[in-house]
């Protein structure tokens, strides 16, 4: 997490044509001003300031009168932001020089450099979240919830490809939604098609229990899995727990 996996920067440039890229990107201004356009989105900038990119975000770099940069790109970065971002330094250039030390590093030929790097890429982060007074959103939890909700019952619900399209990283989201919820949002998941599997068992008659038809429902394709799954959370398997259910009514 926090990887930074390349490192640059740009001498007086006027334009930089839309591009986005995979990971995140940081941009720090060392000179000159401009703007960067996201769309419908522009963020106009300053020497000391620093725009952070989500991944796979569309931008162009304008400055009519030049610009000078270092620029980052960070894998797996845990950022609590959706949009792009600008923050500026503080007096004493503290993400400055971490710009600088990270230009320095990636491109030395010291030995054990990924060492440095590592350890820079998780002090950037940690900046950035410091001096943009962001907290971990507690709306992307909220979100996650709402889209588990609606689809539990599907079972060609497939949560970790949800969790993939959402920009932040996977790694952060699942710890982000533990510290909230208690749990990870598989775990939500399977406790909403047990729990509603549970209803369900208890709910039948005298009739012929179809186990089939109430994996189905719960949003398991395989009712082998879903007996075991079931069983872990409830101690017995769902034919058992039914007719237990049934004796004590």
């Amino acid at each position: 997490m926090n990887s930074i996996v390349y490192v640059g920067r740009h001498m007086v440039t006027f334009t930089t044509k839309q591009h986005f890229h995979e990971e995140w990107e940081l941009i720090y201004c060392t000179g000159g001003q401009g703007q960067f356009e996201f769309g419908d989105i522009t963020l106009k900038y300053g020497v000391g300031d620093i725009v952070i990119i989500p991944p796979r975000v569309p931008h162009i770099n304008i400055s009519e009168e030049g610009f000078t940069n270092i620029y980052m790109n960070i894998a797996d970065a845990a950022f609590p932001i959706r949009e792009p971002l600008m923050i500026s330094d503080d007096s004493e250039g503290h993400i400055l020089n971490a710009f600088r030390d990270a230009f320095y590093f990636f491109n030395s030929d010291i030995d054990s450099k990924h060492l440095v790097i590592g350890a820079i890429g998780n002090l950037v982060v940690n900046y950035v979240i410091a001096f943009s007074n962001t907290k971990p959103l507690r709306g992307i939890v909220d979100e996650i919830k709402s889209d588990i909700m609606q689809n539990f019952t599907d079972c060609d619900y497939e949560l970790d490809k949800y969790l993939r399209t959402i920009p932040f990283s996977y790694d952060y989201l699942r710890k982000l939604f533990k510290s909230e919820m208690g749990m990870t949002p598989h775990n939500y998941l399977t406790n909403l098609r047990v729990q509603m599997a549970e209803k369900l068992l208890c709910s039948y008659g005298d009739g012929e229990l179809n186990i089939s038809e109430i994996a189905y429902v719960c949003g398991y394709s395989d009712s082998l899995y879903f007996s075991r799954v079931f069983k872990k959370n409830f101690g017995c398997s769902p034919k058992k727990y039914a007719a237990h259910r049934g004796r004590t009514k």
